[in-house]
């Protein structure tokens, strides 16, 4: 009886991590491919190929606010593997909007960058992108006036908090790691009330709060499903939506960590977006939506302060 006893209490201890905590994921040896690890077979494709996998590349740039087809024509190629002008015009806005040669061809560059894990927000939402539409700014300083263009976008219908809603309080949903999560999105959220005329407090009841912060796997019951490890690293909704998920497959660190990515940098990310600012073209900025794994970016930057001080008319 007492083995038995001691058996069933053991294994009470094995299982209790499950039910009781969603831990932030630690490194996995799955041989799964990355989800965007298909687009390096598609190296060099161009419009009038037929090549397998273009349908899969079809999805990517739909799943990004690029592409769309109209299912109900005739002549749709939406679930073949044709390049057709479509595609073709659709990866010419993205090469635009990186900075990159706009040729339409999916040239090494292209690839490179399309396969670099992303915030899972769209670049494009319902047809409106500003990621390189180049907003004209003057500061006036001593010596005359400078013209500075910046590439922060937003959300369509300038989508904001209230001018009555300043002080926003936060929490984490139930099963997450509060202990390791805390701390580091108390510091993201200091970063954004410092430019901002915003403030924070982090609150128990997520029932309530105006934000919440969660890990999840998968689909996770928003609409917008995560990928797996090395895709989209995490997502939020525009005000005043308020909710902030990290992505639990990927690898997760506090700091420059090589095949890990930083928690905080993430959490600035998406703070942008839980405010109301949509992707930047800037590679320095917050709001860029591409991140390396062991990269860290905890500052932000003038296109990040400017839009959002645009936003809100500050």
């Amino acid at each position: 009886m007492a083995l038995k006893l001691c058996s069933f209490i053991a294994l009470i201890f094995v299982l209790l991590p499950v039910f009781c905590v969603e831990a932030l994921p630690s490194k996995s040896n799955s041989t799964k491919p990355e989800p965007f690890e298909f687009l390096k077979h598609l190296k060099g494709c161009h419009k009038g190929k037929t090549v397998k996998g273009v349908h899969d590349l079809k999805q990517y740039l739909e799943r990004f606010g690029y592409l769309h087809y109209d299912k109900v024509t005739n002549n749709s190629h939406a679930d073949d593997d044709d390049f057709d002008e479509l595609l073709e015009s659709a990866i010419k806005t993205y090469q635009l909007n990186y900075h990159l040669n706009s040729t339409g061809t999916l040239d090494s560059e292209t690839v490179t960058k399309m396969m670099t894990p992303r915030c899972g927000v769209p670049d494009i939402i319902n047809g409106t992108s500003a990621m390189r539409s180049g907003k004209n700014k003057q500061d006036r300083h001593s010596s005359g006036t400078l013209h500075t263009v910046s590439h922060y976008s937003f959300f369509p219908g300038f989508q904001k908090w209230p001018s009555t809603k300043t002080h926003l309080r936060y929490a984490f949903v139930p099963r997450t790691r509060k202990d390791i999560l805390s701390p580091i999105c108390a510091r993201a959220f200091g970063r954004w009330s410092s430019v901002t005329h915003f403030t924070f407090e982090e609150v128990q009841d997520y029932r309530t709060s105006d934000l919440t912060i969660g890990v999840h796997s998968g689909a996770h019951g928003d609409g917008s499903p995560f990928d797996g490890r090395g895709g989209a690293l995490a997502h939020a909704f525009a005000p005043t939506d308020g909710r902030f998920h990290y992505d639990a497959d990927e690898s997760w660190a506090n700091g420059p960590v090589v095949g890990s990515f930083d928690l905080e940098t993430v959490a600035l990310h998406e703070i942008g977006h839980l405010l109301g600012l949509g992707h930047s073209s800037v590679e320095g900025a917050i709001m860029y939506p591409r991140i390396r794994s062991g990269v860290v970016k905890r500052d932000l930057h003038g296109d990040d302060v400017q839009g959002i001080k645009a936003l809100y008319n500050r």
